[in-house]
Protein backbone atom coordinates (compact mmCIF):
# COMPACT_ATOMS: atom_id res chain seq x y z
CA UNK A 1 0.00 0.00 0.00
CA UNK A 2 1.83 3.36 -0.95
CA UNK A 3 1.75 6.63 0.96
CA UNK A 4 -1.64 8.86 -0.22
CA UNK A 5 -0.96 12.00 -1.46
CA UNK A 6 -2.53 13.79 1.48
CA UNK A 7 -0.14 11.95 3.74
CA UNK A 8 2.78 12.58 1.56
CA UNK A 9 1.70 16.35 0.74
CA UNK A 10 2.13 16.71 4.95
CA UNK A 11 5.86 15.39 4.66
CA UNK A 12 9.07 17.37 3.19
CA UNK A 13 10.73 14.96 0.62
CA UNK A 14 13.69 13.62 2.10
CA UNK A 15 11.60 12.88 5.37
CA UNK A 16 8.88 10.78 3.30
CA UNK A 17 11.78 8.69 2.16
CA UNK A 18 13.54 7.89 4.74
CA UNK A 19 10.17 6.94 6.20
CA UNK A 20 9.23 4.72 3.24
CA UNK A 21 12.72 3.24 2.98
CA UNK A 22 12.27 2.07 6.61
CA UNK A 23 8.82 0.88 6.17
CA UNK A 24 10.14 -1.15 2.87
CA UNK A 25 12.87 -2.31 5.07
CA UNK A 26 10.87 -3.50 7.51
CA UNK A 27 7.96 -4.99 5.96
CA UNK A 28 9.69 -8.01 4.66
CA UNK A 29 10.15 -9.13 7.76
CA UNK A 30 7.07 -8.45 9.57
CA UNK A 31 5.33 -10.60 6.60
CA UNK A 32 7.86 -13.53 6.39
CA UNK A 33 8.95 -13.95 10.67
CA UNK A 34 5.62 -12.49 12.71
CA UNK A 35 2.78 -13.07 10.74
CA UNK A 36 2.03 -16.35 12.95
CA UNK A 37 4.14 -15.85 15.95
CA UNK A 38 3.36 -12.66 16.76
CA UNK A 39 -0.37 -13.10 18.68
CA UNK A 40 0.68 -16.62 20.18
CA UNK A 41 3.63 -15.39 21.88
CA UNK A 42 1.72 -12.36 23.87
CA UNK A 43 -1.35 -15.13 24.32
CA UNK A 44 -3.33 -14.20 27.25
CA UNK A 45 -1.96 -10.84 27.96
CA UNK A 46 -4.60 -9.33 27.67
CA UNK A 47 -7.91 -11.23 29.53
CA UNK A 48 -11.70 -9.18 30.08
CA UNK A 49 -13.78 -9.77 32.84
CA UNK A 50 -16.76 -11.93 31.49
CA UNK A 51 -19.17 -13.43 34.39
CA UNK A 52 -18.91 -14.90 37.68
CA UNK A 53 -20.12 -18.74 37.51
CA UNK A 54 -20.89 -21.30 40.22
CA UNK A 55 -17.06 -23.34 40.63
CA UNK A 56 -17.07 -26.58 38.81
CA UNK A 57 -14.86 -29.47 39.53
CA UNK A 58 -11.62 -28.83 37.79
CA UNK A 59 -11.80 -25.29 37.74
CA UNK A 60 -8.66 -23.20 38.59
CA UNK A 61 -9.25 -22.60 42.14
CA UNK A 62 -7.40 -19.44 41.57
CA UNK A 63 -10.13 -18.25 40.09
CA UNK A 64 -12.25 -18.27 42.92
CA UNK A 65 -14.06 -14.90 43.62
CA UNK A 66 -14.39 -15.14 47.29
CA UNK A 67 -16.75 -12.28 47.85
CA UNK A 68 -19.39 -13.87 45.63
CA UNK A 69 -18.39 -17.18 47.78
CA UNK A 70 -18.95 -15.60 50.89
CA UNK A 71 -22.73 -13.90 49.77
CA UNK A 72 -23.96 -17.17 48.22
CA UNK A 73 -22.33 -19.71 50.70
CA UNK A 74 -21.34 -21.85 47.65
CA UNK A 75 -17.86 -21.22 45.77
CA UNK A 76 -18.23 -19.15 42.71
CA UNK A 77 -15.50 -18.43 40.47
CA UNK A 78 -14.74 -15.44 37.92
CA UNK A 79 -14.48 -16.13 34.20
CA UNK A 80 -12.25 -14.01 31.89
CA UNK A 81 -11.88 -13.89 27.71
CA UNK A 82 -8.84 -13.29 26.43
CA UNK A 83 -9.04 -10.05 24.08
CA UNK A 84 -8.12 -10.47 20.51
CA UNK A 85 -7.33 -6.94 20.55
CA UNK A 86 -3.90 -6.00 22.39
CA UNK A 87 -1.82 -3.17 22.97
CA UNK A 88 1.64 -2.43 22.35
CA UNK A 89 3.31 0.52 24.21
CA UNK A 90 6.96 1.61 22.20
CA UNK A 91 8.97 3.28 25.56
CA UNK A 92 12.22 4.63 23.86
CA UNK A 93 14.80 6.22 25.10
CA UNK A 94 15.99 9.13 23.34
CA UNK A 95 18.51 10.12 25.70
CA UNK A 96 22.05 11.30 24.09
CA UNK A 97 23.83 8.18 24.31
CA UNK A 98 21.21 6.88 21.65
CA UNK A 99 23.51 8.91 19.56
CA UNK A 100 26.41 6.62 19.45
CA UNK A 101 28.05 4.17 16.80
CA UNK A 102 30.93 3.12 16.17
CA UNK A 103 30.00 0.34 13.10
CA UNK A 104 27.66 1.30 10.70
CA UNK A 105 24.74 3.44 12.12
CA UNK A 106 24.08 4.76 15.30
CA UNK A 107 22.00 3.11 18.25
CA UNK A 108 19.12 5.74 17.42
CA UNK A 109 19.02 4.05 14.31
CA UNK A 110 18.60 0.38 15.06
CA UNK A 111 16.01 1.62 17.19
CA UNK A 112 14.18 3.18 14.86
CA UNK A 113 14.06 -0.12 13.08
CA UNK A 114 13.25 -1.89 15.69
CA UNK A 115 10.22 0.05 16.44
CA UNK A 116 8.86 0.13 12.97
CA UNK A 117 8.84 -3.63 12.60
CA UNK A 118 7.13 -3.95 16.37
CA UNK A 119 4.80 -1.48 14.86
CA UNK A 120 3.65 -3.20 11.93
CA UNK A 121 3.89 -6.19 13.76
CA UNK A 122 0.74 -4.59 15.87
CA UNK A 123 -1.56 -3.26 12.89
CA UNK A 124 -0.63 -5.76 10.84
CA UNK A 125 -2.35 -8.11 13.81
CA UNK A 126 -5.25 -5.17 14.46
CA UNK A 127 -3.77 -4.16 17.59
CA UNK A 128 -2.88 -0.72 19.19
CA UNK A 129 0.54 0.67 19.07
CA UNK A 130 1.37 3.89 21.42
CA UNK A 131 4.50 5.62 21.63
CA UNK A 132 6.20 7.04 24.97
CA UNK A 133 9.57 9.38 24.35
CA UNK A 134 11.22 9.89 27.16
CA UNK A 135 14.99 11.12 28.51
CA UNK A 136 14.93 12.56 31.95
CA UNK A 137 11.42 13.61 32.07
CA UNK A 138 8.65 11.75 29.77
CA UNK A 139 9.11 14.52 26.24
CA UNK A 140 6.30 12.71 24.40
CA UNK A 141 3.64 10.08 24.38
CA UNK A 142 1.17 9.37 21.39
CA UNK A 143 -1.99 7.60 22.85
CA UNK A 144 -1.91 4.02 21.37
CA UNK A 145 -4.56 3.74 17.88
CA UNK A 146 -4.75 1.64 15.45
CA UNK A 147 -4.13 2.06 11.21
CA UNK A 148 -0.83 2.73 8.97
CA UNK A 149 -1.42 6.23 9.00
CA UNK A 150 -1.03 6.56 13.13
CA UNK A 151 2.25 4.15 13.03
CA UNK A 152 3.56 6.35 10.30
CA UNK A 153 3.49 9.38 12.31
CA UNK A 154 5.39 7.23 15.37
CA UNK A 155 7.94 6.13 13.01
CA UNK A 156 8.31 9.77 12.05
CA UNK A 157 8.60 11.19 15.43
CA UNK A 158 11.32 8.17 16.86
CA UNK A 159 13.33 9.46 13.76
CA UNK A 160 13.06 13.02 13.67
CA UNK A 161 12.13 13.74 17.27
CA UNK A 162 14.40 16.28 18.69
CA UNK A 163 14.69 15.67 22.62
CA UNK A 164 14.96 18.80 24.81
CA UNK A 165 17.25 16.49 27.21
CA UNK A 166 20.27 14.62 27.14
CA UNK A 167 20.50 12.44 30.52
CA UNK A 168 17.92 9.13 31.47
CA UNK A 169 14.99 8.80 33.89
CA UNK A 170 14.03 5.25 33.36
CA UNK A 171 12.16 5.47 36.23
CA UNK A 172 10.23 8.25 35.75
CA UNK A 173 9.29 6.72 32.34
CA UNK A 174 7.61 3.73 34.12
CA UNK A 175 5.95 6.39 36.43
CA UNK A 176 4.44 8.02 33.69
CA UNK A 177 3.41 4.68 32.22
CA UNK A 178 1.39 3.52 34.84
CA UNK A 179 -0.08 6.42 35.53
CA UNK A 180 -1.00 7.04 31.65
CA UNK A 181 -1.67 3.63 30.49
CA UNK A 182 -4.36 1.98 32.75
CA UNK A 183 -5.52 -1.48 30.77
CA UNK A 184 -3.24 -4.16 30.51
CA UNK A 185 -0.62 -3.75 27.28
CA UNK A 186 2.49 -5.01 25.34
CA UNK A 187 5.40 -2.87 26.96
CA UNK A 188 8.92 -2.79 25.03
CA UNK A 189 10.86 -0.76 27.20
CA UNK A 190 13.93 0.28 24.40
CA UNK A 191 17.06 1.47 25.72
CA UNK A 192 20.72 0.93 25.91
CA UNK A 193 20.30 1.02 30.01
CA UNK A 194 23.04 2.79 30.53
CA UNK A 195 22.13 3.71 33.84
CA UNK A 196 22.81 3.36 37.78
CA UNK A 197 19.00 3.95 38.62
CA UNK A 198 17.86 1.27 41.20
CA UNK A 199 15.57 -0.30 37.97
CA UNK A 200 13.68 -3.47 40.85
CA UNK A 201 10.75 -1.87 41.94
CA UNK A 202 9.71 0.34 39.47
CA UNK A 203 9.82 -2.57 36.80
CA UNK A 204 8.40 -4.98 39.68
CA UNK A 205 5.28 -2.55 39.69
CA UNK A 206 5.17 -2.36 35.96
CA UNK A 207 5.45 -5.59 35.33
CA UNK A 208 2.24 -6.37 37.51
CA UNK A 209 -0.02 -4.44 34.98
CA UNK A 210 1.91 -5.21 32.10
CA UNK A 211 3.75 -7.24 29.91
CA UNK A 212 7.05 -5.25 30.07
CA UNK A 213 9.97 -6.44 27.85
CA UNK A 214 13.32 -5.02 28.16
CA UNK A 215 15.43 -4.26 24.90
CA UNK A 216 18.71 -3.60 25.17
CA UNK A 217 19.96 -1.65 22.28
CA UNK A 218 23.82 -1.70 22.50
CA UNK A 219 27.25 -0.76 19.88
CA UNK A 220 29.71 -3.63 20.05
CA UNK A 221 32.39 -1.17 21.16
CA UNK A 222 30.46 -0.94 24.49
CA UNK A 223 30.55 -4.50 25.37
CA UNK A 224 34.65 -5.14 23.70
CA UNK A 225 36.52 -2.12 24.16
CA UNK A 226 38.62 -1.85 20.43
CA UNK A 227 42.42 -1.99 20.54
CA UNK A 228 43.29 1.51 19.48
CA UNK A 229 45.85 3.04 21.59
CA UNK A 230 44.99 6.43 23.34
CA UNK A 231 41.11 7.59 22.58
CA UNK A 232 39.12 10.39 24.14
CA UNK A 233 35.99 8.97 25.88
CA UNK A 234 32.80 10.81 25.99
CA UNK A 235 29.89 10.80 28.16
CA UNK A 236 26.94 12.03 26.02
CA UNK A 237 24.93 12.20 28.65
CA UNK A 238 26.55 14.52 30.85
CA UNK A 239 29.16 16.06 28.38
CA UNK A 240 32.43 14.55 30.03
CA UNK A 241 35.41 13.65 28.47
CA UNK A 242 38.75 11.37 29.52
CA UNK A 243 41.77 10.27 27.46
CA UNK A 244 42.45 7.21 28.03
CA UNK A 245 45.09 3.85 27.02
CA UNK A 246 42.85 1.34 25.02
CA UNK A 247 45.79 -0.46 24.90
CA UNK A 248 46.24 -0.35 28.42
CA UNK A 249 46.03 -4.06 30.35
CA UNK A 250 44.75 -2.83 33.52
CA UNK A 251 42.46 -0.43 31.61
CA UNK A 252 40.95 -3.00 29.36
CA UNK A 253 40.68 -5.47 32.30
CA UNK A 254 39.25 -2.65 35.07
CA UNK A 255 36.99 -1.95 31.46
CA UNK A 256 35.56 -5.61 31.06
CA UNK A 257 34.96 -5.97 34.87
CA UNK A 258 32.55 -3.06 34.78
CA UNK A 259 30.60 -4.60 31.65
CA UNK A 260 30.36 -7.55 33.44
CA UNK A 261 29.45 -5.93 36.58
CA UNK A 262 26.34 -4.00 34.62
CA UNK A 263 25.68 -7.33 32.46
CA UNK A 264 25.23 -9.42 35.92
CA UNK A 265 23.20 -6.32 37.51
CA UNK A 266 20.64 -6.09 34.42
CA UNK A 267 20.24 -10.01 34.30
CA UNK A 268 19.35 -10.20 38.16
CA UNK A 269 16.94 -7.33 37.57
CA UNK A 270 15.30 -8.20 34.85
CA UNK A 271 15.14 -12.03 36.37
CA UNK A 272 13.76 -10.28 39.53
CA UNK A 273 11.19 -8.60 38.05
CA UNK A 274 9.62 -10.79 35.62
CA UNK A 275 10.89 -8.90 32.81
CA UNK A 276 12.05 -10.71 29.26
CA UNK A 277 15.32 -8.99 28.28
CA UNK A 278 16.69 -9.07 24.63
CA UNK A 279 20.05 -7.57 23.64
CA UNK A 280 20.25 -6.11 20.21
CA UNK A 281 23.45 -5.16 18.39
CA UNK A 282 23.22 -1.51 17.02
CA UNK A 283 25.51 -2.45 13.81
CA UNK A 284 23.18 -5.78 13.05
CA UNK A 285 19.52 -6.02 12.09
CA UNK A 286 17.08 -6.46 14.30
CA UNK A 287 15.73 -9.33 12.97
CA UNK A 288 17.87 -12.43 14.54
CA UNK A 289 17.35 -11.68 18.23
CA UNK A 290 13.74 -10.32 17.81
CA UNK A 291 13.06 -13.85 15.58
CA UNK A 292 15.40 -15.60 18.96
CA UNK A 293 13.13 -13.96 21.17
CA UNK A 294 9.65 -14.92 19.68
CA UNK A 295 10.73 -18.49 19.23
CA UNK A 296 11.50 -18.81 22.93
CA UNK A 297 8.97 -17.32 24.45
CA UNK A 298 6.89 -19.24 22.22
CA UNK A 299 8.41 -22.68 23.28
CA UNK A 300 8.23 -21.42 27.29
CA UNK A 301 4.61 -21.07 26.48
CA UNK A 302 4.20 -23.88 25.11
CA UNK A 303 5.49 -25.88 27.93
CA UNK A 304 3.46 -23.83 30.06
CA UNK A 305 6.59 -22.29 32.43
Amino acid sequence: MGETNEDSSRLPREIFRRIRRLEIKTRKLVEAVFSGEYHSVFKGSGMEFAEVRQYNPGDDVRSIDWNVTARSGKPFIKVFNEERELTVILMVDASASGNFGTEGRFKMEAIAELCATLAFSAIRNGDKVGLLVFTGSVELFIPPSKGRKHVLRIIREILFFKPQGSDTNVIGALERLSMTVKRKAIVFLISDFVTEEPLTKPLSVASKRHDVIAVEVFDPAEKTLPDAGLVTLLDAETGEEILVDSSNPDFRIRFDKEVRRREMYLKKTFGQCGVDHIPIPSNKSVADPLVKFFKKREKRLASGR
